[in-house]
């Protein structure tokens, strides 16, 4: 499921901001983007991401900003030496008038801007915080998470109907009856030639092989039963999303299965209808925990 979250805190000498997004997925992907410096957090924001969430592709972003001027502005001597040799290598080479100080210490890399450390006590009340920060960050996203399963539960029972509906118009469909099929087979032998005469106890058994063949009582039977577990997992909450694609598949092969017992073009109908609206429950399943 997607969502959204940002919690921010600060403590004496620093304030820092948490963000967190996850999107569908899966499995449970998590990508942190901290604040140079902050790695040493990284492993307790990845034990709370995971957990809190089982499944999505999910993005921690941390950004930490210092009290006061910003710190120390140093020369990085090694990139100054750098630019130095290449302005003394290019001197004779391209006709230009030497480079300003300013210019030169405008360069990139030439001038860094470091912060003014803190105590160690201070450092570690800000990670404290940062950490409090993350935890609540991953609660909103909890919560904006749980609104989308409760729009896409919705859109899942209204699948299941219509899946249910489909279910019963292939169970009460006339061409599964033996009745049916007996009328079918003395047409088509009507059909080939007027002179055939096969006794009424062979058309009946044949008929019936027929009608066992085709007979599609247990799919249904699965069909209803999946259904049924299907409601049960949606209603109940929580993290169903596994083993509602699991259900998934099991009524996408008993809608297979049909589709290939099927002795009328309207009860295959029916059966592409099925697997239609068992796509869409899928795309769906996709998208919770």
């Amino acid at each position: 499921m997607t969502g959204y979250a940002r919690a921010a805190g600060a403590v004496p000498g620093a304030s820092f901001a948490c963000e967190v997004k996850s999107v569908n997925g899966r499995n449970l992907d998590i990508r942190l983007r901290l604040a140079p410096g902050f790695d040493v957090l990284e492993s307790g924001i990845r034990q709370l991401i995971g957990k809190m969430l089982a499944r999505g592709s999910v993005t921690f972003n941390l950004s930490v900003e210092r009290d006061g001027a910003g710190g120390d502005l140093l020369i990085n001597r090694q990139a100054l030496a750098t630019v130095l040799a290449a302005i003394d290598e290019l001197s004779g080479v391209v006709p230009a008038s030497p480079p300003s100080l300013d210019g030169i210490l405008g360069l990139k890399g030439v001038l860094e801007q470091r912060d003014r450390p803190m105590s160690s006590d201070a450092e570690e009340t800000l990670a404290a915080a940062i950490l409090d920060g993350a935890s609540q960050a991953l609660v909103d996203l909890l919560l904006a998470r749980r609104h989308e399963g409760g729009q896409i539960a919705a859109v899942l029972l209204e699948r299941l109907d219509e899946i249910e509906v489909l279910v019963m118009r292939a169970e009460a469909h006339p061409a599964r009856s033996r009745e049916v099929i007996l009328t079918k087979l003395r047409q088509q032998l009507a059909d080939l030639a007027d002179d055939i005469t096969i006794p009424e106890e062979r058309l009946a058994q044949e008929a019936l092989l027929l009608a066992t063949k085709a007979d599609i009582r247990e799919e249904l039977d699965r069909l209803t039963a999946h259904i049924a577990s299907a409601r049960q997992l949606v209603r109940g909450g929580g993290a169903v999303g596994r083993r509602l694609d699991f259900l998934a598949q099991e009524f996408n092969r008993e809608a297979n299965t049909l589709c290939s017992k099927s002795n009328a073009v309207e009860l295959t109908a029916i059966g592409l209808d099925l697997k239609a609206a068992i796509d869409q429950l899928r795309e769906q399943v996709q998208n919770i925990e």
